[in-house]
């Protein structure tokens, strides 16, 4: 059993696919729009394949239900097989403008980690 992907409700979501696009090689898929509901969607998937990500859109529910989507979502961990990666990767992001909140450091329970508040203020977790 394993994780197909996991769904991230985006405000702007052609910046949101660029970014993950740019900065963690991921592909997308056309953009699926459901013109009856207004749902637009991509599903990202990674170079190494496993997990993918979905970034979905409804402009016009998303205002009104904006506390609703942030509700559980903590964050989104991207493991990049080294510590050298997760120091290059923060400090690509750093450089790019984006607030590293934590690390890169080694976590109390043993992770070597940094955490990046990236579009939309979704926090992007980068680890080994």
């Amino acid at each position: 059993m394993n994780i197909d992907h996991i769904a991230v409700y985006c405000i702007d979501l052609e910046n949101m696919k660029r970014f993950f696009m740019e900065y963690f090689g991921c592909t997308s898929n056309e953009l699926y729009h459901n013109s009856r509901t207004g749902l637009k969607t991509y599903m990202l998937s990674f170079p190494d394949g496993g997990a993918r990500l979905e970034l979905m859109s409804r402009p016009e529910v998303m205002k009104p239900l904006a506390d609703v989507f942030r509700g559980g979502f903590i964050h989104v961990s991207i493991a990049l097989g080294s510590k050298a990666n997760v120091d290059a990767k923060t400090d690509e992001l750093k450089a790019a403008g984006y607030e590293c909140i934590s690390g890169p450091r080694i976590t109390g329970d043993g992770y070597y980690e940094s955490c990046i508040v990236g579009p939309e203020g979704i926090l992007i977790e980068v680890t080994v």
